[in-house]
């Protein structure tokens, strides 16, 4: 009797680690989701434009293709490497991270600059259409743009959620998290899609099939989407510049250049020490503009950098490579 109760004690002490490990990897998970917020809005944001022009029978399935391949980048291909740079490389992690809030920074600035004027969207130009193309060769068009600008993203967030791993967990904790990370963002953010996409169909629907309330709220979801979706498209882009902003400027001082970081941090607890009742805010929000002028800035002197060097530079090596792995497990440009 003595040895079951040992039995069952060594059980439940296996238990409550295996319980602990659980709680611990779902906490992490989220932490890393959060932080990469940036990204995921910016994803959120872009990919319904991919749907625009199409039938509305072929949304969900274009949404569906778009959130598979994303899938892919993340888990077959970026996943993998994250581990390998953790085992191998952790030094590179940061400039890496800076490298991704860069994009983020540029992308940003871009929209930013499109919206004066000043420079043609590189998202348009992969999403023209063109008239010679029927409709599902402009489908696979569209979806393949919207993959490879899925790619970058999902490696920012990867890159993001990695950081936000100690050094100290084991390879398969940080698998697993990363794992959690993958799927959840995923499911997030094209769900999210789905539901954006299909907003005005059902309001529509209930406009024109209903009555009373429900006839009056499916008028106000379609009177109601052209502004969500603009608002969307400015929080997407302020998120990406703050974000690559904040980004730079902590990888910055973490390797050993502590401006514009310490300047930035006085300016926010000035802040925070003028404004008592709202403290927490005035510092959050004062370290938020100015991490999202250096991140403007940054974006802006990289526009004219992007346009000429590095897009014709990954272009001619890293979209090809991406092709290459693809092909490696039968998924070519099927996706």
């Amino acid at each position: 009797m003595s040895g079951l109760i040992a039995l069952l004690d060594d059980v439940a002490s296996i238990s409550k680690v295996a319980a602990a490990s659980i709680d611990d990897v779902a906490g992490q998970a989220v932490k890393a989701g959060a932080k990469a917020a940036g990204a995921v809005i910016d994803d959120a944001a872009v990919t319904p434009k991919y749907v625009q022009g199409f039938d509305a029978s072929r949304e969900l399935p274009i949404v569906w293709k778009i959130a598979r391949g994303s899938i892919f980048n993340k888990l077959i291909i970026l996943l993998p490497i994250a581990l390998l740079l953790s085992a191998f490389a952790p030094w590179l992690i940061a400039p890496l991270l800076m490298i991704g809030g860069a994009y983020l920074c540029y992308e940003g600035a871009e929209k930013v600059a499109h919206a004066f004027g000043s420079h043609s969207d590189a998202h348009d130009s992969a999403k023209h259409t063109h008239p010679d193309q029927d409709g599902a060769a402009l489908e696979e068009t569209r979806v393949a743009g919207a993959i490879k600008t899925d790619f970058i993203l999902s490696a920012e967030i990867m890159t993001i959620a990695l950081s936000t791993i100690p050094a100290t967990d084991t390879l398969w904790m940080k698998a697993l998290i990363l794992f959690i990370v993958a799927i959840g963002i995923t499911v997030a953010v094209y769900g999210f899609v789905a539901l954006i996409v299909k907003a005005d169909d059902v309001g529509v629907h209930l406009a024109t099939e209903r009555q009373g309330a429900l006839a009056a709220l499916g008028r106000g979801i379609v009177k109601i989407m052209p502004g969500f979706m603009k608002v969307l498209t400015v929080v997407g882009t302020a998120a990406m510049i703050w974000v690559g902003g904040q980004i730079i400027i902590h990888g910055l001082h973490e390797m050993g250049q502590h401006q514009p970081y310490e300047w930035i941090k006085h300016q926010a607890e000035a802040a925070a020490l003028a404004l008592p009742q709202i403290a927490g805010l005035a510092n959050w929000a004062t370290t938020a503009f100015f991490d999202g002028i250096v991140g403007l800035v940054i974006g802006l002197i990289l526009i004219p950098l992007a346009k000429y060097i590095i897009n014709p530079l990954l272009g001619a090596t890293v979209i090809p490579l991406i092709g290459w792995i693809k092909g490696l497990f039968g998924k070519t440009e099927k996706v």
